[in-house]
């Protein structure tokens, strides 16, 4: 971290705020604002991801850390925490717009600002966590709300707001730690997804103070709201276990308001800026990137602005998809609005499916990628990241076929058969789902197992040993990710006519046995006439249902209920060599 270092600045009522700053001199400045109870220090973590590019301002807000304590309730009021940004900025920026990032009372109080014509050319951007202007909140409350109950849902998240309306009783909370104990819960809320839980011990003096807050606005400005329009490009994240503003409050109560308003719920609870920092500080810098000139994220496009459809405007990322179920899967995500990344071994299948998905209206790309090779993942990953952002889903479907008894299966046999089958999978798993987790906006894993992985065959060993395999770590990689709100679901079809019943290879065979094996199976699979098209809709249905486990076809589901509820059955049925059937 580079230094940081401080001065004083005086406002016109004579309290004296601290003010922090650090990062490159004559870099755009990003001001960080606080709330409550808390201090400038609650963007430790943001500050030092952010001064590697910008010049970092932070300030103690009046009654809070180092900065002066006003003598009367209405020196808290909104229009005088409005004066002191004000201030801060002539201080620091009075001839350059900086970008604004608020959280908590700090965002409220940011919002009287960014709502001022006053600060039209003084803000470039604001971005606003987990706190609503309280005139659009008024206004929302009164029948913004868009969903019937959401006011009053909002309402029960607010229990203490009127506790602290009441005299001497809140005070006394605070000095005996109970506004301590509520923030301690509060950062809780929704965590086992967090690797850390970083101390959030308010100062006592700052929790009695900051009691102001609510005295000297709620009330004003709940029963007399100002509709106010704002210029200034609003960026609002809206953490989704946040236990005090829901999410509905925090994006739907300024579209009235703000001209150039952009919404993302982001995985975290209310304390999100000091247990996920780096993704916080990447969502800033997307938004400051994109208002001085740069791209629009996918997650920033207004919905109107979005096709239509489940996957409306977002990326999916398919392995396997020059043919058979990974082609049909992008064409039937496509149609429900994706954009699509073609990944496969072969690039000329995959040059010709993302022809297909252009002829359908949306964007494709075409990779070449051997799943079995993790160095090709992580090239892969830096390539589409770089070009077209992370994937909101990725279906690890690139498998092969191998059919034999297990004594005749080699070394190379069940080398190359876990290379594609599972470690294919782990390591489309591990590179994406990591990134899934990280960016924090949600998203989906697919991994495409089988049948097989419920059925054991004395036929299919190999086959069916990775299948499970994917069923199993694809079961504990959604519980691992559900904490990230990321999705992972396992699809296991049955019988379907692709290209892997014509290069399925049959361990243990010399030419001829291999020929009429093959020809064999092909046949059986064109009698069952499972298309991988029929299939596709199924696996985007599970997707949209967020399913654990999606077992496709009648056969698939035979075999898992028999796998389930009668072993004995399907322990017997794998005596039988259905190649001889």
């Amino acid at each position: 971290m580079s230094q940081t270092t401080g001065r004083t600045v005086t406002t016109d009522d004579g309290i004296d705020l601290a003010v922090h700053e650090q990062g490159p001199t004559g870099a755009a400045t990003v001001v960080l604002v606080h709330g409550y109870p808390d201090d400038h220090t609650v963007f430790d973590g943001v500050a030092a991801e952010l001064e590697h590019r910008f010049r970092v301002v932070r300030y103690d807000v009046r009654g809070c850390g180092a900065s002066g304590v006003p003598t009367s309730t209405r020196g808290y009021a909104l229009p005088r925490l409005a004066a002191d940004l004000g201030a801060v900025l002539d201080a620091v920026s009075p001839h350059e717009p900086v970008h604004l990032v608020a959280h908590d009372w700090g965002s409220i109080q940011a919002w009287e600002a960014v709502t001022d014509p006053a600060f039209a050319d003084r803000l470039a951007s604001f971005t606003s966590i987990s706190g609503p202007s309280l005139d659009m909140a008024a206004i929302w409350l009164r029948g913004g709300a868009r969903r019937p109950g959401a006011a009053l849902t909002q309402l029960a998240h607010s229990y203490y707001v009127g506790l602290f309306q009441l005299p001497v009783l809140p005070e006394l909370a605070a000095r005996h730690g109970l506004v301590g104990a509520l923030v301690t819960r509060s950062a809780r809320a929704g965590t086992p997804w967090a690797r850390r839980r970083p101390r959030l011990t308010p100062a006592v003096d700052d929790a009695v103070n900051g009691i102001e807050l609510y005295r000297a606005n709620i009330g004003a400005r709940l029963a007399r709201p100002r509709p106010r329009r704002t210029g200034v490009p609003v960026q609002v994240l809206a953490p989704t276990h946040d236990p005090h503003v829901t999410t509905a409050l925090q994006t739907e109560a300024p579209r009235p308001f703000v001209d150039r308003l952009h919404t993302r719920s982001i995985v975290g609870n209310h304390w999100v800026v000091t247990q996920r920092p780096a993704m916080v500080a990447a969502k800033i810098t997307e938004f400051i990137d994109h208002v001085t000139g740069g791209p629009l994220p996918r997650s920033l496009r207004p919905a109107q602005e979005r096709p239509d459809g489940d996957f409306g405007g977002q990326l999916v990322l398919v392995t396997g998809g020059g043919s058979g179920i990974g082609r049909a899967t992008c064409l039937e995500l496509a149609r429900r609005g994706a954009d699509v990344v073609v990944a496969d071994i072969d690039e000329t299948t995959a040059k010709e499916t993302a022809t297909l998905v252009a002829e359908t209206g949306r964007e494709a790309w075409a990779y070449t990628l051997d799943v079995a090779d993790p160095e090709a993942w992580d090239r892969l990953a830096e390539q589409v990241t770089t070009a077209h952002g992370v994937p909101d889903v990725v279906v690890n479907n690139a498998g092969i076929g191998m059919g034999g008894a297990f004594l005749d299966t080699s070394v190379d046999d069940w080398r190359r058969i876990i290379d594609v089958n599972l470690w294919g999978v782990i390591h489309g798993s591990r590179v994406f789902g990591r990134l899934l987790a990280e960016r924090g906006e949600g998203g989906h894993v697919v991994n495409v197992a089988s049948a097989a992985a419920f059925a054991p065959s004395r036929i299919m060993s190999a086959y069916g040993t990775t299948k499970a395999a994917v069923l199993a770590l694809t079961e504990s990689l959604r519980a691992e990710l559900s904490f990230a709100g990321v999705g992972v679901t396992a699809v296991c079809p049955g019988f379907v006519d692709t290209n892997i019943s014509r290069t399925t290879r049959f361990v243990g065979t010399d030419d001829a046995e291999q020929a009429r094996l093959s020809a064999r199976q092909q046949a059986s699979y064109r009698r069952r006439n499972y298309t991988p098209e029929r299939l596709a809709r199924h696996l985007v249905d599970a997707v949209v249902a967020d399913k654990p486990v999606a077992a496709i076809s009648a056969e698939a589901r035979f075999f898992q209920l028999g796998h389930r509820y009668v072993p004995a059955l399907t322990r017997r049925l794998a005596r039988l060599d259905l190649n001889q059937v």
